[in-house]
């Protein structure tokens, strides 16, 4: 009996062969990037995260995915009646095997200029799909919505490009704070700082961002032409751990900058610098994923996805809620706290007609929307 060809917005089943398929394309492309890697790293590796990984054990993870990648291909291509995504993933398996996959060598990589990002992205990729895949598949909130929605590949423009770009970003964002504070003597502070303890430093330096962002965040809803940017990443409605990679450029700018102040002022150890910034990178993921995991008490000291999906939540009645990031202590101080029980939002996104799909379309029209088209979210706020 033939089967029915599958849309991209029916949800995705064991035995199937389309998980396995899906998988396999997945692995493969992140191991011809990492082959691009390898013989490129001075432009396409990041030399602050060189410092993280070791080249042998990059190796082994390339190894480890071709070979995976063939394996779930083989399983889909004796589950599935149709054999395109199984054929797709050997196929690519194949290219990274063609390029040099099997035969890579770590080496001493020289200076440049400028770089890509792209270790950034296959690893970052590899390390969030592998956690929250399985938790929205076997803990999804939404029952209904597809891995592969009307949107996701928007979501996933919106994450390679941050993190390809990644040394002008961290430039852009760091400048000012350099140029505010960097003569301001600061030493014996950020000594004091420096010397703290990482269960001490961490939270600190969570705690510190958080306020500042706060009032960034707060900041973007209740101005008209600020806004504009931030309504790209309202403008999902199915929320996932893709969705919070949706931030226009000035958005990503201007958050990140003043979040930026305290690290600075405050002069954190670079071990506490770089646990915030995996933290931050897990965490930004978990609030947008679309699973129902509650964290038990735990939802009332951080920010967990039930509390920020009333953030993202659709009807104007409960716009210019929930701002923190981290704290909801936080809200709770400045009155925007919001957390009714076991309940979620009905539903995600801006009421705003005809909001542009697509990446460059959603990256122009901030700039083309006329400054007099107040948006129904914004005069629901100044209400308040």
């Amino acid at each position: 009996m033939l089967t029915q060809p599958r849309t991209t917005t029916q949800r995705l089943h064991l035995g199937e062969g389309f998980i396995s398929g899906y998988t396999s394309i997945f692995l493969a492309l992140l191991a011809v990037g990492a082959v691009c890697c390898f013989r490129f790293p001075e432009y396409l590796t990041t030399p602050e995260f060189r410092e993280v990984y070791s080249g042998e054990l990059m190796k082994t993870l390339l190894l480890g995915g071709i070979v995976a990648s063939f394996f779930f291909a083989t399983v889909s291509f004796m589950l599935s009646q149709r054999k395109r995504l199984a054929l797709l993933g050997i196929g690519l398996s194949l290219a990274a095997v063609a390029v040099g996959g099997l035969q890579v060598r770590a080496r001493a990589v020289a200076p440049t200029t400028w770089h890509l990002g792209l270790d950034w992205l296959v690893i970052d990729l590899l390390l969030m799909s592998v956690i929250f895949v399985p938790i929205e598949m076997l803990f999804p909130k939404r029952l209904r919505q597809s891995r592969f929605h009307e949107e996701w590949r928007t979501d996933l423009v919106y994450f390679a490009v941050s993190h390809l770009f990644v040394q002008f970003f961290g430039v852009i964002t760091q400048a000012p704070a350099r140029l505010l504070f960097g003569g301001l003597g600061l030493a014996p502070l950020q000594h004091w700082v420096h010397g703290l303890p990482l269960v001490a430093a961490l939270p600190l330096a969570l705690f510190l961002t958080d306020l500042f962002q706060y009032a960034t965040h707060r900041l973007f809803h209740a101005h008209v032409y600020l806004w504009r940017f931030h309504s790209v990443h309202h403008s999902t409605q199915a929320m996932d751990w893709l969705a919070g990679s949706r931030t226009h450029f000035v958005d990503v700018f201007a958050t990140r900058a003043i979040s930026f102040i305290p690290l600075y002022i405050c002069g954190f150890s670079g071990l506490a610098f770089n646990s915030y910034i995996l933290f931050v990178s897990i965490h930004a993921v978990l609030i947008h994923a679309n699973t129902r995991l509650n964290f038990g008490f735990l939802k009332y000291v951080f920010v967990t996805p039930q509390y920020h999906h009333w953030h993202h939540g659709d009807d104007p009645a409960h716009y210019g809620i929930n701002f923190a990031i981290h704290f909801p202590l936080i809200d709770k101080v400045f009155g925007t706290y919001y957390l009714p029980g076991h309940e979620w939002p009905a539903a995600t996104g801006v009421h705003e007609a005809a909001y542009p799909k697509g990446y460059l379309p959603q990256l122009v029209y901030p700039f083309t929307k006329s400054p007099f088209d107040h948006d129904l979210h914004l005069e629901e706020q100044s209400s308040r």
